[in-house]
């Protein structure tokens, strides 16, 4: 499968899950091919379940950028910690 087929099939599905009426939290980043970052983040958790869920949400991102790349969820974090510090949230 094409790197532009596997994209477009994940693209795909995380429309169709973005449907689904049970979700308690969202994040959604997007990075344009100018490299121009977009984010958002909703939940309807509050206090201590919100921070489980971002949590969550980081871990499972981690774990698959990590899989996906030759650097450790140890690295990655790192790296990943530095760039949230540049980023500014609107």
């Amino acid at each position: 499968m094409s790197d532009d087929t596997e994209f477009e099939d994940v693209r795909a599905q995380a429309k169709s899950a973005l449907d689904a009426e049970n979700l308690d939290s969202i994040y959604l980043g997007l990075l344009h091919e100018d490299g121009a970052p977009e984010f958002y983040f909703g939940s309807t958790v509050e206090g201590r379940d919100l921070h489980h869920a971002a949590v969550d949400q980081l871990g499972m991102l981690t774990r698959v950028l990590a899989d996906r790349s030759d650097l450790t969820p140890e690295e990655l974090a790192n790296l990943a910690a530095e760039r949230a510090d540049e980023l500014a949230v609107q």
